[in-house]
């Protein structure tokens, strides 16, 4: 099987040792996304604000891979407080429609840079 990488400017940058996604067997699996604004490279503040960047680097991620929400058969959403959830799925919710893709909600001690939020998801090409 081969992989592709997906790579694209409209997204921040990795900052480790991986790839923004790699498709690979009709998936694509984008690597977690923190609310880094591309344009700036700065960290946005406030978890709305925080929800909204995250939800736009994964799609511009997707839209490089020529997919959208839509395709998304899976998110794994990453916070560091619980107490946010109502507003991380109110935000979340803005982006996507039914049929709605599986999802794992999980509060984490930290996260990179110190944000409040990280998604991840997997796409499926048809």
């Amino acid at each position: 099987m081969s992989r592709k990488e997906i790579q694209t400017e409209a997204a921040p940058q990795a900052i480790g040792p991986y790839s923004q996604a790699i498709e690979a067997g009709g998936f694509v699996f984008v690597s977690g996304q923190i609310p880094i604004d591309p344009s700036t490279g700065e960290v946005v503040e406030g978890i709305k604000q925080q929800t909204n960047q995250v939800m736009k680097n994964l799609q511009a991620v997707l839209a490089e891979a020529g997919l959208t929400f839509a395709d998304v058969a899976k998110f794994t959403i990453y916070i560091t407080s619980m107490d946010d959830f109502a507003t991380v799925n109110e935000e979340y919710a803005n982006y996507l429609s039914k049929p709605y893709p599986a999802r794992a909600t999980v509060e984490v001690s930290r996260l990179p840079k110190g944000v409040q939020i990280e998604m991840d998801v997997l796409a499926v090409r048809e």
